[in-house]
């Protein structure tokens, strides 16, 4: 993608690194690929066979024309280059991915073009573009061994009744895949099939390759020259000069174009130019985006791009190996500033298909045959896998997949983009006429030629303008004075005729030629500036995204070393703050997308470019986000989801066409070598064998050579210094390797060595890489859930959002999904997690071992008072989780299923135990999963547990809060108190539960049942239980102590404390009672050190403050004032946080208004301070006995007109306090006193009355009577200084749950 990383270190200027010739290798003979021997250790491997005793036959039953023969790299020059080894092994793959084919007279033999890509281990990478045309075929003894084979071949097919193709559908995935390659591209004929190959009838053709491998992907210069050469090779007559000047001007005497410029060089028979962009601009891309949009079609295209950036795993499908690498590089071209970190192969080949079993997000192109059905391809892996069929302009797109940012918008502006170049938009638009099935359709069979080339046309082919005089008109176009001249003689009106005469000329000479190759000329202008225009499109849309990006890097470490050597312990990005800053819209997206590898790379990027040069592609960045601040682009729209246009189409179009109509370097023609003669004779058809003394060793010097050797002892001295003030480069690379974390050292497959061995070792680096994903990934879900702890803990920056949360744990259900991939033996289903999950679950049912299967209990914590009633025994089984979820109708696919499995265990704290319970059933392991499989690797097996088994230390709702609108059961029991009588009651009970999402609404209770179970609508985290009945009967009180609830499929218990009388006359006189829950710890777990972590905000209330004043008294322990200011100043704190979260994680207010530490809890002992204790009658008062003995003084002043003189403020509170008060004691609902004090005190405080009521309280003349001297009520500091602290929630809007407000008319 970029020419930087081509080649680190030295990149020398040259434009090609080597030029090689692919093809048959006539000594040797005729070689069965060495694919058949692979597909055959595969298969016994997977047979759970001894792959050595596999058999090594031929394929007899396959036509030796659609045989595909081991090709050879048969020369390639220069030797080696120091700086770019020579691969051998690579580049005879990439040339001829399917091997050698064979053709006859009667096939066709269309040459074909196409491109490939091999990165080396550092990220650089290298291009080859490779032109493939047949030759016949000379060797008597290759013809005979063809007509051998045919004649085996037909024997073969008389003595086997079916044909090969009805028996070959395998379920093995390795089969599918092969099948789908073993099928010739190219149509042949039936007569043809039926007769074969007869070598006195025939004439035999084979393929043959012609390579050239540059370090920047100069597709359309490349392809040309190739082109040329090819033309030269096939043309009656021979070329000007022998093929070893062409090959070494290229080689040597072409130069890479420096940094905004542009290029000539010479082909056979025309020049060719190239332009590379400058340093500030978009990098090099030669690909036709135009293309690869025409073939996916808009849509499609944006869809894929959002999975590439999201790392998931991305597999092409086409015919033509040019078109994979057309849309691979296509897509990530676009990802600038971004670049892709994982294996990328736009071209597989056939010998590498096990690397579709890879456990790590790919971009892989694989090869398709000429009508082959999508449905009978089956793959390793698909739950997170995103297919593109470009022949059939079709994508599968993984599930709960986040769309890009202002998608509809962005499209809109890419078809518009498209369209000013006429190009349809549409998914399927008309493609560019198809050659044969093999060719490459990007470009139309004419070259393409710039439009400034018209006046250089005669160069290769003697036109009618003679070249002195073309070179009198290059000086005067290229020549600013003469043009400025030229333009001040057309402004007086003297005509210069001789260059109007040059001018015309040379447009005569541009009309008289063919048109259409004006045609092509002018499309490669309209390609190039295309390309650029759509790149900048999507450019625009990360430089708006991430115009801030650089206010949330933490730079914490002081050097580079220190930074490398802890890297994995820091924090780099602040992403809870950077999220809380984006438009909501963007937040599903971005908080995926700021956990990809490629994110982190960036950002570690950003981080090192303190000590180092900057990241070529982070350099244009940070540019264009400075120019974009100095417009002040960003300012207005911060934190707004508008779409903003990009505003730079036209300029970064101008430039590439200002390169490319003039021209800022000519390369040195080719010319005659200093060669012996006779050798490499022209033969029409046939590519001669070059002279490779000429070819191995370059010019001694030219006029670029010194300015190479200058810049490399510039760079070297620069090199030195570094090393010696700096960190030594070794140490460096060591930490960069670990520190980005997974398979950088697999983004591109060892090409070389193919053996069982290599491929196991391959597939070890993946177990190691999954476990320390997985180790990452349950550190980061731990520190980020834990929050402030973890930061006392040393791990930094930690808050953690609902939306972050849900994007972890969302990562962590893709890990699981490519864990249970690998190594798969036989793929069934979409998800091999919830495949294996049947697989045991059939088995368990089969042997009747569900009973057996040791149960994992789940009792609440009870008091030492529940001695008879508690909750029932919860058996819980991996079995029962999974008939939870094949019940659920909402979900529809097995990746879906077995994501709600992943979510529900881990909810339930037994995810570890559930999948060691799976994996214990070896004799199934072994079934479903190869020896290399990372399931079967039992020490990373036995970690990876432990690493999940951490995840049980916090809890998570990932289950309730996801699947909102499920049916779930529960489970209600109410404990009375037993030391007393009235365990029952003669009345008729009910119950509502209430959660933050919904409520149960009333349920009756039987009479004398304290347990029962219902189903609803899933309620969420439950927060209160109204408990009440109708005080029928003779024994009408009920004294409760609390009431249970349990989520039947979660297991979660919630506790509601209660610890008072139901019934009239006793206690408060309430018949009904809000109770505000807790989640209950399981038995057992506070000792085994796995405590829920319920923050202190959710522990249920303590039953001390639900009690009456004289038993208040008599306990002793009254808390002092200090204390209760204190608690009022905590409580009032805790609901200001609350609304300073962001409003998914919130959590109940109800707890913070009702619950223990709460406003209502430390405002009643704020009144209780100080009450006097007086009984009239042994009748205990109550809080709300004093309010409504100051509400009635208050009305019978203002009856008595007292009030009239008052302030208007002060009496409108005063009716407000008496409106409440008496709406509350009218109210239908039967609460006691201590209620409606909570009722006043909630009411009070969402309407923002508090603070006006409380000087009207403390006013009334009933104060004296009911409080002491002491008390606080009646001290002017304390009340003023509670009124400063209420007033501060009157920013806040308060809302109050239905159960609390039920039956209350205002």
């Amino acid at each position: 993608m970029s020419g930087s990383s081509a080649a680190p270190g030295a990149a020398p200027c040259r434009f090609a690194h080597y030029f090689a010739i692919c093809g048959i290798d006539t000594d040797t003979g005729l070689e069965p690929d060495e694919l058949a021997a692979l597909y055959q250790w595969l298969e016994a491997d997977r047979q759970g066979q001894d792959p050595g005793d596999a058999a090594s036959g031929e394929n007899l039953e396959q036509s030796p024309l659609k045989r595909t023969f081991k090709s050879k790299v048969l020369a390639h020059y220069p030797e080696n280059v120091e700086w770019n080894p020579f691969d051998q092994d690579a580049v005879n793959m990439l040339c001829m991915p399917k091997g050698l084919s064979f053709r006859t007279q009667t096939d066709q033999r269309d040459p074909q073009f196409h491109s490939f890509i091999i990165t080396k281990e550092d990220g650089s990478r290298t291009y080859g573009f490779v032109h493939t045309f047949y030759e016949e075929v000379t060797s008597p003894q290759i013809c005979s061994a063809m007509q051998t084979l045919h004649l085996m071949h037909n024997a073969q097919s008389t003595t086997v009744n079916n044909p090969s193709s009805a028996s070959s559908s395998s379920s093995s995935s390795m089969d599918s895949l092969a099948s789908s390659l073993d099928e010739a591209d190219h149509p042949t004929s039936s007569s043809q099939r039926a007769g074969g190959y007869d070598s006195s009838r025939d004439t035999l053709y084979v393929s043959k390759a012609m390579c050239l491998i540059t370090p920047m992907p100069f597709m359309h210069a490349c392809r040309r020259f190739l082109l040329q050469l090819h033309k030269a090779v096939s043309s009656p007559t021979a070329p000007p000069l022998p093929l070893e000047s062409y090959v070494h001007n290229i080689l040597y005497e072409v130069p890479l174009p420096a940094p905004g410029r542009s290029l000539k060089f010479h082909g056979v028979y025309e020049p060719i130019v190239c332009q590379r962009p400058g340093l500030g601009e978009l990098q090099l891309a030669d690909f036709p985006l135009a293309e690869a949009f025409s073939l996916l079609g808009v849509e499609n295209l944006v869809q894929v791009f959002t999975c590439t950036l999201l790392e998931m795993q991305i597999l092409l499908y086409s015919h033509d190996y040019q078109r994979l690498m057309t849309v691979a590089e296509g897509i990530t071209t676009l990802l600038f500033p971004f670049q892709w970190q994982h294996v990328y192969v736009p071209i597989l080949p056939a010998s590498l298909l096990h690397f579709l079993d890879a456990p790590v997000p790919y971009l892989m192109g694989l090869q398709s045959k000429e009508g082959a059905d999508r449905s009978k391809l089956e793959l390793p892996q698909e739950a997170n896998l995103c297919f593109v069929d470009i022949d059939n302009h079709y994508i599968e797109l993984p599930e709960d997949f986040p769309q890009f940012p202002n998608k509809t918008e962005f499209t809109q502006e890419l078809s518009e983009v498209l369209l000013s170049f006429n190009i349809s938009a549409n998914t399927g638009a008309p493609l560019r006429t198809r050659t044969s099935p093999g060719s490459a359709p990007c470009t139309p069979a004419r070259e393409r030629r710039p439009a400034a080339l018209r006046q250089l046309e005669d160069d290769g082919r003697n036109g009618n303008l003679a070249g002195e005089e073309l070179a009198v008109l290059e000086l005067l176009q290229g020549n600013a004075t003469l043009e400025r001249l030229q333009a001040l003689t057309r402004r007086t009106g003297v005509t210069v005729a001789r260059v109007d005469a040059l001018r015309a000329g040379v447009r005569a000479q541009g009309s008289e030629g063919p048109g259409a190759r004006t045609v092509a000329e002018e499309e490669e202008l309209r390609n190039a500036k295309l390309n650029v225009q759509l790149r900048e499109v999507f450019a625009s849309r990360f430089t708006t995204m991430f115009a801030d990006y650089e206010a949330f890097v933490i730079q914490s470490a002081p050097d580079l070393e220190s930074w490398l050597t802890n890297r994995e312990q820091m924090h780099n990005f602040d992403k809870a703050s950077f999220l809380s800053d984006q438009p909501e819209p963007y937040l599903p997206f971005l908080s995926h997308f700021i956990e990809t590898q490629m994110f982190a790379t960036f950002i570690d990027n950003k981080i090192m470019s303190q000590w180092e040069e900057k990241e070529p592609l982070l350099r244009v960045f940070d540019g264009r986000i400075e120019k974009a601040r100095l417009y002040n682009v960003r300012a207005s729209t911060l934190r707004s989801s508008c779409y903003q246009r990009c505003s730079i189409l036209k300029e970064s179009a101008q430039a590439i066409e200002q390169r490319l109509m003039k021209i800022d370097h000519t390369a040195i023609h080719p010319h005659l070598l200093d060669m012996k003669i006779g050798q490499g004779k022209y033969e029409q058809g046939f590519f001669p064998k070059l002279q490779a003394d000429v070819l191995n060793t370059g010019p001694t010097s030219n006029k670029w050579s010194h300015r190479t050797a200058t810049a490399q002892r510039r760079k070297d001295r620069h090199r030195q210094q570094t090393e010696h003030l700096g960190l030594d480069n070794d140490l460096k690379e060591k930490y960069m390797q670990e520190a980005r974390i997974l398979g950088k050292n697999l983004r591109q497959p060892k090409l070389s060595d193919l053996s069982p061995a290599v491929i196991a070792q391959t597939n070890w680096k993946f177990v190691e890489g999954l476990l320390k994903e997985c180790r990452m990934k349950t550190k980061r879900m731990l520190v980020e859930k834990m929050g402030r702890e973890a930061v006392e803990l040393g791990h930094g920056e930690a808050s953690i959002t609902g939306l972050e949360e849900n994007t972890l744990i969302a990562s962590l259900c893709d890990l699981l999904e490519r864990i249970w991939s690998h190594g798969l033996q036989v793929k069934q289903g979409k998800s091999a997690l919830w495949s294996h999950l049947l697989h045991y679950q059939a088995r368990e049912e089969k042997l009747g071992q569900q009973q057996a299967e040791s149960p994992v209990s789940n009792v609440p914590e009870r008091r030492k008072s529940d001695c008879c009633v508690a909750m029932p025994f919860l058996r819980v089984s991996l079995t029962q989780d999974m008939r939870h979820i094949q019940s659920m109708s909402e979900i529809k696919t097995d990746v879906g299923r077995a994501r709600a499995w992943i979510r529900l265990s881990l909810e339930k704290k037994l995810l570890s135990q559930h999948l060691k319970q799976l994996l214990s059933r070896h004799a199934l392991t072994r079934k479903l999963y190869k020896r290399y499989a990372f399931l079967r690797c039992e020490e990373e097996k036995e970690q990876f547990l432990f690493h999940l088994l951490s995840l049980n230390t916090v809890d998570y709702f990932c289950f309730t809060s996801v699947f909102t609108t499920i049916m779930i059961p529960y489970r209600v029991i109410i404990i009375p108190i037993k030391k007393l009588s009235n365990a029952m009651t003669t009345s008729n009970p009910w119950v509502c539960v209430s959660g933050e999402l919904r409520d149960s609404g009333i349920m009756q209770i039987p009479k004398n049942v304290l347990e029962m179970t219902f189903d609803c609508q899933n309620l969420g985290k439950l927060t209160t239980v109204q408990l009440g009945h109708d005080n029928a009967g003779l024994l009408a009180k009920w004294l409760v102590d609390c009431v249970l609830v349990r989520n039947e499929i979660t297991g979660h218990t919630y506790r509601f404390p209660c610890g008072r009388w139901l019934g009239k006359g006793v206690d408060d006189g309430s018949l009904e009672r809000v109770l505000i829950g807790e989640l209950a710890v399981p038995s057992g777990e506070e000792d085994s050190g796995k405590g829920c972590g319920t923050p202190p905000l959710l522990r249920s209330p303590s039953q001390a403050r639900r009690i009456s004043i004289t038993s208040l008294s008599g306990r002793g322990n009254k808390p002092t004032s200090a204390q209760i200011q204190e608690a009022i100043g905590e409580a009032v704190i805790n609901i200001i946080k609350h609304f300073h979260k962001p409003e998914k994680e919130r959590g109940s207010l109800t707890v913070l208004l009702c619950g223990e530490n709460s406003l209502v809890a430390a405002l009643e002992q704020f009144f209780h301070f100080g009450f006097k204790a007086a009984r009239l009658f042994q009748k205990t008062m109550f809080v709300w006995d004093f309010v409504e003995k100051a509400v009635a003084h208050m009305e019978s002043a203002d009856q008595m007109g007292d009030l009239q003189e008052t302030v208007e403020p002060l009496g409108m509170t005063c009716q407000s306090l008496c409106h409440y008060v008496n709406a509350i004691n009218s109210t239908s609902r039967n609460i006691g006193k201590d209620g409606k004090f909570q009722l006043l005190v909630c009411l009070g405080a969402r309407d923002r009355l508090l603070p006006q009521w409380l000087p009207l309280l403390v006013e009334c003349p009933v104060i004296p009577r009911m409080y002491e001297d002491t008390a606080l009520l009646r001290d002017r500091t304390s009340v003023n200084a509670l009124i400063g602290v209420l007033e501060t929630l009157h920013e806040f809007p308060v809302t109050l749950e239905a159960s609390l407000v039920k039956g209350i008319d205002l």
